[in-house]
């Protein structure tokens, strides 16, 4: 990993899995081939370590952060990764649906319908685990 600062990716690591879930994220590094794993370690590095590292804005509101801007690119896989981790860092189910209102506003009505979808998903599934 010489191209990037190991304190940050370390920072980053260890923000991704309190996140994500270690286990999710022990997975997709240890998936990493040499074609992904530098952009996985990059990732690491500059999305969690750099961008969520800091303590300007507390994990659930970047969690929000998220929802609504992956929501708007309609990145769905992304969205219900994202969407767990939400739950994980103290966004209720009120807070995830006043967001989808907001993407369905600002990106229309298809994009709010493929977010619920997903969010019912994963709310069905953190209510049974």
């Amino acid at each position: 990993m010489s191209t990037f600062d190991e304190d940050l990716f370390l920072k980053g690591l260890e923000q991704r899995k309190a996140t994500l879930g270690a286990e999710y994220v022990e997975k997709n590094l240890a998936a990493a081939d040499d074609f992904t794993r530098p952009f996985q370690e990059a990732m690491t590095a500059w999305c969690w370590g750099f961008g969520w590292g800091d303590d300007v804005i507390d994990p659930k509101t970047r969690s929000m952060m998220n929802l609504a801007m992956i929501g708007a690119l309609g990145k769905m896989t992304e969205w219900e990764t994202h969407c767990r981790g939400a739950l994980k860092n103290g966004v209720s189910q009120d807070e995830i649906r006043a967001i989808i209102h907001v993407i369905g506003i600002y990106c229309g009505v298809p994009q709010a319908l493929e977010c619920f979808r997903v969010a019912r998903r994963v709310l069905e599934a953190s209510q049974e685990g």
